[in-house]
């Protein structure tokens, strides 16, 4: 019975490489080693365990991004890292949109979130760009704010008065990046339910 199923999934896995690309999924952070491993590119790290997990290469260049593409959830979908640094994302994001005639809807983004601890995740249908300026840039060229998020915790500023740019943009201590790398399967997973339509399920089995 094995032999079956792989076949069926070898099949499957045949049919999405020939689809259209019909699904985003696009890492916010910042290009530059000078921006290697800090708060802002959580982002880029998890697209890169994604690509990694997949068997993708995002290693071309268009769209204002450096780009590959994967069968996920049983569609061809197109994986993205701007090359715009973080503010102009949406420039990126809304002309590969644009190119494939994809809805805001398809497109899942994968940020940095200084609200939660680092290794907390959690997953949104919609919402405000709650003053991430990458996802104001996204918001700007979509028509609306209704793509999916995953949220990935890189822990709070230690006092209100630290500078916001500063914490972001500084390098993450192994602690933190040690509890990223443990959620980065859990994000993989969670953005495959999600490019299967079962949002729902994704957000009830791994934002916790």
């Amino acid at each position: 019975m094995s032999n079956i199923f792989d076949l069926f999934k070898k099949i499957e896995q045949s049919s999405a490489s020939t689809a259209p690309v019909s699904f985003i999924i696009v890492g916010l952070g910042n290009i530059g080693k000078q921006y290697e491993l800090t708060r802002h590119n959580a982002g880029f790290l998890a697209i890169d365990y994604i690509a990694e997990k997949f068997g993708a290469r995002i290693d071309r260049l268009k769209f204002h991004a450096t780009v590959g593409e994967a069968n996920i959830g049983g569609a061809r979908v197109l994986l993205m890292k701007p090359t715009t640094l973080m503010n102009n994302s949406g420039v990126a994001v809304g002309e590969a949109a644009a190119f494939y005639k994809i809805p805001p809807e398809r497109v899942l983004v994968l940020h940095d979130e200084i609200s939660f601890d680092a290794g907390i995740i959690r997953i949104r249908r919609k919402g405000s760009a709650g003053g991430h300026n990458g996802l104001k840039s996204i918001i700007a060229h979509l028509p609306g704010d209704t793509f999916p998020r995953i949220k990935i915790g890189i822990g709070k500023k230690p006092n209100p008065e630290y500078d916001l740019a500063d914490w972001v943009l500084g390098k993450m201590p192994e602690s933190d990046i040690k509890a990223l790398k443990a959620r980065f399967d859990d994000i993989a997973c969670a953005a495959e339910m999600i490019v299967s339509g079962k949002i729902d399920d994704a957000m009830a089995k791994y934002s916790k």
